[in-house]
């Protein structure tokens, strides 16, 4: 079984490969042969043929995990002692922790509103426009790139030379050309954690759009001529018309953001790897965890963000039944 678990080569790593997936088609013909056979199959054996491989992998490669992370944020940094809330304490009270939790609020604050509100602007000014098609593209367009991707082509962007070099970065060639001394963008906090966060909202600034667009087309059409008929127009329609009609629509957008950007990651560690004040609960769990050893405290720090994450998903899906009653 050793030659399975940690293959030799590339010969090994194929036929690992091909193990894995006989053995899928083989459980998966198994299933359908179960539950297709002529005599009639009780509901829940159908359901449980086809649901209980996923609850199982899930169970594994989810709840598993989770609870166990949970256990060692209370060990020491080996697993071999238990230290209570010690790694929390040392979480909440450390002057490094509290710039990290610090730039974690920041991102969480302003990406979600900044992101939803240009795109809602932007998906406002666009719609029905001679330039819809094109202008919505342009705008979704840094979906398509990974946050690596994105994360590389924004540190070119920043980067930065001595003035009496050329500058290939297009902020400081700006810069330049202005008459100004080039600025080294990622280096000085806390402003380096902003700049960090335009890359985000870069991103998701098109998701906005998107969403709050097909939104903004599903208004009832006599709604809007009411409105109009009374006099209603410009941003009095904008305030009073467009915004309390998509407000689900704006509750999923900026929670679904916020969740993203609590766990964000790439970009910080593309661009600056967490050091100068940049780093955030998702990279700092990995640098302690996996970097420097200290597994409790990597482990404490995965639990707080998954604490932080269930109160938006908790308001998320409360706002969403509410608005299926409504409906």
């Amino acid at each position: 079984m050793d030659w399975l678990l940690e293959p030799a080569g590339t010969g090994g790593k194929l036929a690992v490969m091909l193990v894995a997936i006989l053995l899928f088609v083989v459980v998966m013909g198994l299933i359908l042969f179960l539950v297709d056979r002529p005599r009639r199959v009780p509901g829940w054996v159908v359901a449980l043929a086809f649901a209980g491989p996923a609850i199982v992998m899930l169970a594994f490669g989810l709840l598993y995990p989770g609870l166990r992370t949970i256990r060692d944020s209370f060990y020491n940094r080996t697993g071999s002692a238990f230290v209570g809330l010690d790694n929390y304490v040392t979480a909440f009270t450390r002057d490094e922790f509290q710039i990290v939790l610090r730039n974690t609020a920041i991102w969480v604050i302003v990406v979600p509103l900044v992101s939803t509100f240009l795109g809602l602007v932007y998906a406002v000014v666009v719609d029905r426009s001679r330039f819809e098609k094109f202008a919505k593209t342009l705008i979704f367009l840094p979906m398509a790139i990974s946050m690596v991707g994105a994360g590389i082509i924004w540190k070119f962007m920043y980067e930065y030379k001595p003035a009496s070099q050329p500058q290939i970065g297009l902020f400081n060639q700006v810069l330049v050309w202005l008459g100004l001394e080039p600025q080294q963008f990622l280096l000085s906090a806390p402003a380096n954690t902003f700049f960090l966060i335009l890359v985000m909202i870069w991103i998701q600034a098109g998701f906005a759009m998107t969403i709050l667009a097909a939104a903004i087309r599903a208004i009832p059409d006599d709604i809007v001529e009411a409105a109009r008929l009374d006099g209603v127009g410009g941003m009095r329609m904008f305030r009073y018309i467009t915004v309390p009609s998509i407000r689900p629509a704006l509750v999923v957008v900026l929670t679904t953001i916020a969740i993203g950007t609590l766990k964000v990651f790439d970009i910080v560690r593309t661009m600056t790897g967490g050091r100068f004040e940049t780093s955030v609960v998702a990279n700092e769990f990995y640098t302690q965890a996996l970097r420097q050893g200290e597994q409790g405290l990597g482990a404490a720090l995965a639990v707080i963000l998954f604490v932080l994450v269930i109160p938006i998903i908790v308001y998320n899906v409360r706002q969403l039944k509410q608005a299926e009653e409504i409906r």
